[in-house]
């Protein structure tokens, strides 16, 4: 059985964040705000830290915001090479009554038998909002907006949305059709990192087809110039809704806002969780992938005998503004390694905490393969190992 080392690792993190992040004076961190609405989430979308939230977990009906999911679904059916954004796509009959002007609700103005590109069907879900172009995604993908659906809740649960429960591409009322302010928050970061390509698409102010030009709901992408995204949403059972991503110096906040009473009331108070997260919390990279934690770790019955232990992936860490001199670090390795060992094997484990609650916890892992030595030396490791237990 091994046991674990634990070793101060605080002066090189701090160095780190150093030079990442100018010095700071210490300042004051009020409560969270308080909304005008149902539920609220305010995450940081590199590292998945929750700022701020308020019934988070309930369901509620998400209205058009159902269009991050059939908009991610059509990104990864385009990064899978199933589908082409210069596809064409035939509008159906359905598609045109349901999601058309017929229908009174939002829409991207297709007309029924004509052929449009997936890319262009895109702009008409994230910008236009249109139920047109997103039932006829859902038709083009999975043969109907049943089966799409059944899509959507398999990809939720893929990404860990364990609170949602779709019935359609749209939004439109369905009984069951709910998810949670924090699984959006969690299809966002995923929107967002996941396809930045297509992410792009959320920051533009508008959009013209069929001779019609309809501009963004995102009334904050006019406001904040750090605001280039995502998604409003508006039923009557809904309420208005807005999920909203911004970024400031290398900090991008995701914000969910679900259940205001006007149009107004979800842009106002989205940029209020925004503005508290940008003032009060910063995001440093405190170490790129490959950075070496602890050199010359002792390998035994291998045909060499140390490497290097190294961070597996850039690392970042959401805190406080002037919190860092109260940072806590640490490394945890097994006392005896033992070959053979693979190259990016994990040994080891990086965690690093602020007032007893930890921030960061990291795998480390060997710089190189360490393949098997030869019998005579892998028997003289044994005595040798043998000795040391011995002595304790």
């Amino acid at each position: 059985m091994s046991k674990s080392i634990k070793l101060a690792f605080t002066g090189c993190l701090f160095a780190l964040i150093v030079l990442i992040v100018p010095a700071q004076a210490d300042v004051l961190m009020p409560a969270a705000p308080e909304l005008s609405a149902k539920a609220w989430i305010l995450v940081d979308a590199n590292t998945g830290k929750v700022l701020a939230e308020n019934n988070a977990d309930e369901q509620l009906p998400p209205a058009s915001l159902t269009k991050l999911m059939t908009s991610y679904i059509v990104s990864e059916e385009i990064k899978s090479g199933r589908v082409k954004e210069t596809d064409m796509v035939r509008i159906s009959v359905n598609a045109w009554e349901k999601g058309g002007w017929k229908s009174g609700s939002s829409t991207m103005s297709l007309a029924p038998n004509t052929e449009v590109p997936v890319i262009d069907l895109m702009r008409g879900v994230i910008i236009q909002s249109g139920n047109d172009a997103s039932i006829a995604l859902a038709e083009h993908i999975a043969g109907g907006e049943d089966a799409f659906a059944q899509v959507m809740n398999q990809q939720a649960a893929l990404l860990g949305m364990n609170n949602s429960n779709f019935h359609n591409a749209t939004g439109w009322p369905a009984e069951g059709h709910l998810t949670t302010a924090r699984d959006l928050s969690i299809l966002a970061r995923h929107e967002i990192n996941d396809h930045p390509e297509h992410y792009k698409i959320y920051s533009e102010r508008y959009f013209e087809y069929n001779g019609i030009n309809q501009p963004n709901r995102n009334r904050l992408l006019w406001r904040d110039s750090s605001v280039d995204g995502m998604k409003t949403g508006h039923t009557e059972n809904a309420g208005y809704c807005l999920v909203a991503s911004a970024e400031r110096h290398g900090m991008r906040l995701v914000s969910v806002v679900m259940g205001t009473s006007s149009e107004e009331a979800r842009a106002r108070e989205s940029q209020k969780l925004l503005s508290y997260g940008f003032r009060y919390y910063e995001t440093a990279r405190v170490y790129n992938a490959g950075d070496v934690l602890q050199e010359n770790n002792r390998v035994w019955y291998g045909d060499s005998d140390n490497l290097n232990l190294v961070v597996a992936d850039d690392l970042y860490l959401t805190i406080p503004r002037g919190a860092r001199d109260e940072l806590e670090a640490g490394i945890e390795v097994d006392s005896v390694l033992e070959a053979p060992i693979e190259a990016g094997q994990e040994l080891g484990r990086l965690r690093v905490s602020y007032q007893g609650e930890t921030l960061l916890d990291a795998p480390l892992v060997s710089d190189r393969a360490i393949p098997e030595a030869g019998l005579f030396s892998k028997l003289w490791d044994a005595i040798v190992l043998f000795v040391l237990n011995l002595l304790g």
